[in-house]
């Protein structure tokens, strides 16, 4: 390869590193995150809803204790229902940047991690999440649902979390209801709250 060839490579190399660079920070970010199919899109829609779920939308069948019931759950509930559960808080934490918040690395969920008890292991544990946009929202209404606020006050405390249901299929591998018995699994189930809409401390 001449020199003059390596050059024009490396050159669109950096163009296109630049390139891919604005579609990650530059560009906003819809709820439509960064998707390729409209299956992705459809999901992450899913993840990214911001209209509050009214009473007919809770399933009142849902429990922390039904969530963690055993068997293939995968069609057990619907995401077009919400629900309101109580646990144990175990952990909270920022999620990796994801392609439904664009990869933008200041646009991440928060793993709330909950479970029936506080010596629970990892795949008896249940995800809630709230979203970037709830974080937002939290502070014009006197709240703070940043990371370092919800560790603060939900860690060791047992809550109540409403929100939309979500089976997250980028996870059903990893958790113990469609993996059961998976050395890696990290959760009970792949359903999740996402996202959160309402927090409450109870004791």
């Amino acid at each position: 390869m001449s020199t003059r060839a390596r050059t024009l490579l490396l050159v669109g190399v950096v163009i296109a590193v630049f390139i891919a660079l604005w579609l990650v920070f530059a560009r906003p970010c819809s709820s439509d995150g960064f998707a390729l199919t409209s299956r992705a899109r459809s999901l992450h829609r899913l993840k990214n809803r911001t209209a509050f779920p009214q009473a007919a939308d809770f399933d009142a069948r849902i429990t922390l204790d039904e969530l963690l019931r055993p068997g293939n759950d995968s069609n057990r509930w619907s995401v077009n229902h919400a629900a309101r559960i109580q646990g144990q808080v175990i952990d909270v934490a920022y999620a990796h940047p994801e392609a439904a918040n664009c990869y933008k690395p200041y646009r991440r969920d928060i793993h709330i991690l909950i479970a029936n008890r506080k010596d629970a292991a990892k795949n008896e544990q249940v995800v809630v999440e709230v979203t970037p946009y709830f974080q937002y929202w939290a502070p014009e209404q006197g709240m703070d649902w940043s990371e370092q606020a919800l560790q603060g006050e939900l860690v060791g405390h047992w809550c109540e979390f409403e929100g939309w249901l979500y089976f997250d299929v980028g996870h059903e591998e990893e958790s113990e209801n469609t993996a059961a018995h998976n050395s890696d699994n990290w959760r009970a189930t792949a359903w999740e709250l996402h996202p959160v809409t309402k927090i409450t401390v109870i004791k």
